[in-house]
């Protein structure tokens, strides 16, 4: 795909021999006789440079490259004129122009330039889709999909309660999306500019999940070489996720209950007490008032952490979102893969609809990527029984 420049002069001449010489380049040219209608343009369009002049009728170049850098900051400006200096040159590339170019330009350094501003400007979308990427797996996919009653209701509490320091309780079945609604809480807090940090206790041996929370002093046990940092530290002045709580063992619930009441952690094999500062939200798949009744879980500790309590329902008990969820998933899976995104018939997404998931939401991301590879061009109600349903 070829890019596309536009040329801003007031001199006919000047575009005439500007876009010839690019488009025999195989650049796509477009033209504007002065910078009102160049400004115009491109607050209308995106091109991927533009060679602004700067004494024109209406508006200078200056002015042009002002108002653009406010509007669209990541437009490759390249400023060419006949009556700059050093001081007109340094000016254009603090308000934010790509280079400065005399006239008449030279026809290399012209397209030398050209060629750079294309290569910065392709970094800059890269770098874009990869902090995109990055804050996907930071923060989860996305916003929480779907307009179920549940999920209105869930996203109210959350605004209620994201700028407050109020510990949370999140429960619901696996792969409901419990870390997206601990995600979001967090992107939304005051404490969003601080780290978030995540803890399965579930993927963690009893053993070593004090040492993980709380970190460890060198010598403290056999493989203690040096001194670690635990999670707590690590999220001191932003978040800390502690996902299926209920399965932490009695002794690192004590620890945790004195770290919630004070504000204070000991490593493992320390005795200095460090101050922590950290907003504790967890969350479980089990129903913790039972864990207290069958003396797995503590109930001070259950009071501690659940100041507030959002249950996220299962799939089950917001079909009306999975037509969203599907579409999502199609365009999520499509740019992953970096493919076209692929369609499906209405047919086959009321019989996922129907569908009874087990797995919840994450049943559902696998169950369309599965369709997506095995499909033909369309994802048709045939592929749903042949590949989902197994008829």
């Amino acid at each position: 795909m070829s890019h596309t420049v536009l040329v801003i002069d007031d001199e006919r001449a000047i575009r005439a021999s500007l876009s010839e010489i690019l488009s025999f380049e195989g650049y796509k040219v477009e033209e504007a006789s002065d910078g009102a209608e160049g400004l115009k343009k491109i607050l209308a369009n995106a091109y991927d440079c533009v060679i602004c002049d700067i004494k024109m009728p209406k508006m200078d170049g200056l002015e042009v490259l002002e108002k653009v850098m406010a509007e669209k900051p990541d437009t490759q400006i390249i400023i060419i004129s006949g009556h700059g200096n050093i001081e007109t040159a340094v000016e254009a590339v603090k308000k934010g122009a790509f280079d400065y170019i005399s006239k008449p330009p030279d026809l290399n350094r012209l397209l030398i330039t050209l060629r750079n501003a294309m290569e910065r400007k392709d970094l800059v979308v890269e770098t874009k889709q990869l902090r995109k990427k990055v804050e996907q797996k930071i923060f989860g996919e996305s916003d929480m999909i779907g307009n179920s009653e549940p999920l209105q209701k869930i996203r109210e509490t959350l605004t209620k309660i994201a700028p407050t320091e109020a510990r949370v309780l999140i429960t619901g079945e696996n792969g409901v999306g419990k870390e997206l609604v601990a995600r979001n809480l967090h992107k939304n807090s005051n404490r969003a500019k601080g780290p978030m940090i995540e803890v399965n206790c579930a993927a963690i041996p009893s053993e070593l999940i004090e040492s993980e929370l709380f970190g460890h002093e060198k010598g403290s046990f056999t493989s203690a070489v040096k001194t670690r940092i635990g999670k707590f530290e690590q999220a001191n002045g932003g978040t800390l996720f502690l996902d299926e709580i209920g399965d932490m063992s009695l002794d690192a619930q004590a620890k945790v209950l004195r770290a919630l009441q004070e504000g204070k952690i000991t490593r493992v094999g320390g005795d200095t007490e460090i101050k922590v500062d950290v907003r504790v939200i967890a969350a479980t798949n089990k129903d913790l008032l039972q864990e207290v009744n069958e003396k797995r879980f503590r109930l001070d500790l259950y009071h501690r952490l659940g100041v507030i309590l959002i249950h996220v329902p299962s799939l089950n008990q917001r079909r009306e979102d999975i037509p969203l969820l599907i579409d999502h998933f199609l365009n999520l899976i499509a740019t992953d893969y970096n493919q076209p995104v692929k369609e499906i018939d209405n047919a086959a997404v009321q019989l996922l609809s129907k569908h009874n998931w087990t797995g919840n939401i994450r049943e559902l991301k696998n169950v369309v990527e599965r369709l997506i590879i095995l499909s033909d061009k369309k994802i048709t109600k045939d592929d749903v029984e042949t590949y989902i349903l197994m008829k």
